[in-house]
């Protein structure tokens, strides 16, 4: 799918990024789904390299700060030599504060996001004192949920580390652990430490209002809002979107021709329902009867403490499934993890703007 009106430079950058070389680690395992790969790079480099409403710097500032709320080093480096390569200023890295104003202002809806964007209000976007401010502000949390996004890929590719007898691992990741990954203070981009993900529904608890889907939908209310904020980035997160969510080969470990449609709803569900939105006209029974423990654990941890992500995970569910199976699994978990966290923060911008 073509963004309408999207300016070609993109596609000649994605082409570009993809022949020189320049692949990092993670994006050679999101390899092993081309489709999916391109339409991942079309988004990426609109928002990294593509003209916008922030300075180059700000944006792989805004990377790091991201990735520093799961503690994930190997994005923080990557994008502190982006952050330096584009001009920005080598005394940001020493911490937070000294930074300016209108970043650290993020720190508040960076730290939602990252855990309990349920939480996020119109009174959160309320720092945003013009629709200009409104619009850097919609970049900003669109470049957290990628990183976000890349983060979770990285946990996949520490998995694939240990999976080398695998000829298919061999071929994707071959050589991938190569370059040291330098140790990174990470506690200088992130206050409160301490905040992370709690359960939305605790049990012996106050329950919070569910998030019904159907109030407030990507198709109907996201999409345009997005597009309006920032112009063309609805049309390509709506492609990755739909296209991680449709893709399939008819195959699962062993099997041919096999419809895997209700597994992959289940596996976007599960992740919305872990994040407090339910479907009116899903039945979750499928859930339990598609989803083994092992796997409902995997899910869980990739999407909500991704850090924590271990080998022994990644080899406890679908032992028969393919190397390229359990990464597509990952690339649907980044994407209904994304999904949900814009569709809160979008709420709240709605609620702002009326």
């Amino acid at each position: 799918m073509q963004a309408n009106g999207l300016d070609e430079r993109t596609n000649l950058l994605v082409e570009e990024y993809s022949t020189s070389g320049r692949l990092d680690n993670i994006t050679q395992v999101m390899s092993i789904h081309t489709q999916y790969l391109e339409s991942f790079l079309r988004s990426q480099f609109y928002m990294l390299r593509m003209d916008g409403p922030l300075p180059l710097p700000y944006r792989h500032y805004i990377a790091i700060m991201a990735a520093a709320r799961h503690q994930c080093s190997y994005l923080i480096n990557m994008h502190v030599d982006e952050f330096l390569k584009t001009g920005g200023i080598a005394e940001w890295l020493n911490g937070l504060e000294y930074i300016p104003q209108r970043l650290k202002n993020l720190n508040e809806i960076n730290k939602l996001l990252a855990h309990r964007p349920w939480l996020i209000t119109k009174e959160h976007i309320q720092i945003a004192d013009s629709l200009s401010e409104l619009e850097a502000l919609m970049e900003r949390m669109k470049r957290l949920q990628e990183d976000k996004e890349d983060e979770e890929a990285s946990q996949e590719e520490m998995a694939t580390r240990f999976e080398k007898e695998k000829k298919e691992s061999l071929l994707v990741i071959s050589g991938a652990f190569d370059d040291e990954i330098v140790s990174t203070d990470v506690s200088r981009y992130i206050e409160d430490p301490g905040f992370g993900y709690k359960d939305f529904a605790r049990r012996g608890e106050e329950h919070l209002p569910t998030f019904r889907a159907q109030d407030y939908t990507w198709e109907n209310h996201g999409f345009s809002l997005v597009n309006r904020l920032y112009s063309d980035i609805g049309h390509l997160l709506d492609e990755k979107f739909r296209m991680v969510y449709n893709l399939t080969y008819n195959t699962m470990a062993t099997h041919e021709d096999v419809d895997t449609t209700m597994l992959r709803r289940a596996l976007f569900n599960y992740v919305h329902c872990m994040y407090g939105i339910r479907y009116d006209d899903y039945d979750y029974g499928e859930v339990n009867q598609l989803l083994e423990r092992s796997l409902k654990v995997y899910i869980k941890t990739v999407t909500c403490y991704p850090e924590r992500t271990t080998k022994r995970m990644y080899d406890s569910y679908w032992r028969q499934f393919k190397h390229s199976e359990k990464v597509h699994v990952n690339l649907l978990l980044m994407e209904a993890r994304m999904q949900a966290e814009l569709l809160y923060a979008l709420r709240a911008i709605t609620r702002h703007l009326t």
